[in-house]
């Protein structure tokens, strides 16, 4: 049996997943980002209880079908932008509608149905996410930036960055620096 939950998109939360699961002593295959699979049904208690145990996380439980397909289109996105060494060399409609075995179409009108944005609109902010983790690590310069989350040029990513944060990449950089040199004289 698969269950499908909101908001879980970290390793903290999936051990957090597990950790309910083994409480109520029911067996798992998987537990991925967003998807459980457990081995034997589950009674209606039990999944009342685990709903709640994990609503006390931040967690949610999905029940709808459309709430679901979201859950999973925010999954593929996450894990795509977030925990790939490399993004897909395709473009990410095709991606998005391969992975879920979607037409792209019916996902992107479902999804700014729910969500009030458009997929491509949730992939820039969290690829701008991505960005950010990514200055603050100072391991790679807004070239090599850029050319990981396949933008066209430095600028291009600049130009998005302000959009959405309101700083330019350089400021926040600077402002990081600013803030450990703050702590540092504290």
């Amino acid at each position: 049996m698969k269950l499908f939950i909101k908001y879980m998109v970290s390793l903290r939360c999936k051990m957090v997943v597990k950790e309910e699961l083994k409480k109520l002593g029911l067996n798992y295959a998987i537990v991925e980002l967003g998807v459980v699979e457990i081995l034997e049904d589950i009674t209606q208690e039990q999944r009342e209880e685990l709903s709640k145990n994990l609503l006390k996380s931040g967690l949610e439980v999905l029940e709808n079908k459309k709430s679901i397909l979201i859950e999973k289109i925010k999954n593929v996105i996450t894990e795509m932008i977030h925990y790939s060494d490399e993004l897909p060399k395709v473009n990410y409609s095709d991606y998005i509608s391969e992975k879920l075995d979607y037409d792209y179409t019916y996902l992107a009108n479902i999804f700014s149905e729910v969500k009030g944005i458009t997929i491509q609109q949730y992939i820039i902010i969290h690829k701008i996410e991505r960005a950010k983790e990514l200055i603050l690590y100072d391991e790679l310069n807004l070239s090599e930036i850029s050319y990981k989350l396949h933008y066209s040029s430095p600028a291009h990513l600049s130009n998005q960055f302000k959009k959405i944060t309101g700083l330019t990449p350089s400021f926040y950089k600077k402002m990081k620096q600013k803030r450990n040199k703050n702590l540092e004289n504290m």
